[in-house]
């Protein structure tokens, strides 16, 4: 799915794209680094499609999912990575 089709569906969900990522709990930079690509990835492209869906249908999609106790995923590392110190025989 392409980035213009898939905020085309966040407007038929009626939800930003900031308030959309902080629902699904994905970065927000995450998904604009999709803009560039042009495409965006199955997965996020199939909620995109049911959180427009739901909408349709009258389903209060957020609140659903609100439910699911959602955790962001943390980079681990992140910062400066430690270098291993070279061990030289003299």
């Amino acid at each position: 799915m392409t980035f213009i089709e898939f905020k085309k569906l966040l407007l038929d969900a009626e939800i930003s794209l900031p308030k959309f990522s902080k629902l699904i709990k994905v970065s927000e930079k995450n998904i604009q680094s999709y803009k560039k690509k042009g495409e965006v990835p199955n997965t996020i492209a199939v909620i995109a499609k049911c959180f427009a869906t739901m909408h349709d249908k009258g389903i209060d999609y957020k609140y659903k999912i609100e439910t699911l106790e959602l955790q962001a995923k943390t980079k681990k590392g992140a910062g400066f990575a430690k270098t291993k110190k070279d061990v030289t025989s003299s």
